[in-house]
């Protein structure tokens, strides 16, 4: 099976410039734990719950007045839409994360996948729980 079969094609995206507080609200509003981030028409690094908590609330940052680009996570990790869930699953594995950003072989974001998506996937139950399993173990 494909990424592009079991991926959430819907991907909201925000401006670097964003407010940290804007991508929060955002993700409260879809209820997602990452949000990309954008320059223009390329996308240059992603922030996570994970940073919102370690890079704003741990440091005492005003959230309103902090740029997404300051506390963003600027290595995309990501896979291609004609990849498979095993090769999903894999670079999880590797990169111990629970959401990978896909895009088309032209490099434009096309969908995200996490590790949900392949749990939902009959077919897919089995990669997730092994990747689950890798993810959650300590490094």
């Amino acid at each position: 099976m494909k990424l592009k079969d079991i991926m959430t094609p819907a991907v909201e995206r925000l401006p670097k410039d964003a407010s940290v507080q804007e991508v929060a609200q955002k993700m409260k509003a879809i209820d997602v734990g990452m949000i990309p981030v954008y320059d223009d028409d390329h996308l240059v690094g992603m922030v996570t719950d994970r940073d919102l908590t370690l890079r704003v609330v741990a440091e005492g940052r005003i959230a309103s007045q902090t740029p997404a680009y300051t506390v963003m996570t600027p290595e995309v990790i990501y896979c291609y839409e004609d990849q498979s869930v095993e090769d999903a699953a894999e670079v999880m594995e590797q990169q111990q994360i629970r959401r990978l950003i896909v895009l088309n072989r032209n490099k434009r974001l096309v969908g995200i996948v996490s590790l949900g998506d392949l749990a939902t996937h009959r077919q897919s139950k089995k990669v997730a729980g092994e990747a689950l399993s890798e993810i959650s173990q300590e490094s």
